[in-house]
């Protein structure tokens, strides 16, 4: 893997533990009003529909049906809310965006709720935006980023399928996109790249979730024994 690690070695464990809870599905929201209570913080994973969103989820918690893996495009129609015992936070798997296969009115709508998630959710600690490394940003990623900074919310570029390529595409494609972010006020300056397949780089993210929520005062994990 070509991203070099960034983190302590305590930070490193403390997202190793972090994600040897049990993770579980508490609800799916297709409307506003079926969103959970705003009570703890929130990291979510959007991304084009077959970007690998559901496979990225299962690796990050290292369980093979958390989150359905689906070969069309457009499977996941609603916001999908994860929890794990004593971690006050939400995993959520926001719709796919591109090329969903549904009707315009349906696709019309999870477009607005998404919108409205993300412009009025303070509990929301970062968006993990997720690029194809085969494909690179596209027009429908530029879009949902300048959504992103317009709502003030803070996001990183995940590489997904980085296996797909060989390492020096991967450098180019990593480099790519820290030159896009940096071009953005609400984006994180360091991209990542993982593959759902090998796990390269899920260690990585673990410790990237485990900060953040440490800096929110929801993560024990980086407070007990190793």
């Amino acid at each position: 893997m070509t991203s070099e690690p960034r983190y302590t070695t305590a930070e490193m464990d403390a997202g190793d533990r972090l994600f040897r809870r049990p993770w579980d599905f508490v609800r799916g929201a297709p409307s506003p009003e079926a969103l959970p209570a705003a009570d703890r913080p929130e990291v979510a994973f959007a991304g084009r529909s077959n970007v690998g969103k559901s496979s990225l989820l299962n690796a990050l918690v290292r369980q093979r049906r958390l989150a359905r893996v689906s070969q069309t495009p457009g499977r996941t129609q609603e916001l999908n809310f994860f929890a794990a015992p004593d971690v006050a936070c939400y995993l959520v798997d926001l719709p796919g965006y591109g090329f969903a296969k549904a009707p315009h009115g349906k696709i019309a709508a999870w477009t607005g709720l998404l919108a409205e998630y993300l412009r009025g959710r303070a509990t929301l600690a970062r968006v993990f935006l997720l690029i194809d490394a085969r494909r690179r940003l596209k027009p429908a990623d530029r879009s949902v980023m300048r959504r992103l900074d317009d709502a003030a919310v803070s996001y990183q570029l995940i590489l997904t399928k980085a296996d797909k390529i060989p390492g020096e595409a991967l450098a180019d494609a990593l480099a790519a996109l820290a030159a896009a972010a940096a071009e953005h006020p609400a984006a994180h300056p360091t991209p990542l790249a993982t593959s759902a397949i090998t796990g390269d780089g899920i260690d990585l993210l673990r410790a990237e979730i485990a900060l953040l929520l440490a800096e929110r005062g929801s993560d024990p994990s980086l407070h007990e024994p190793a």
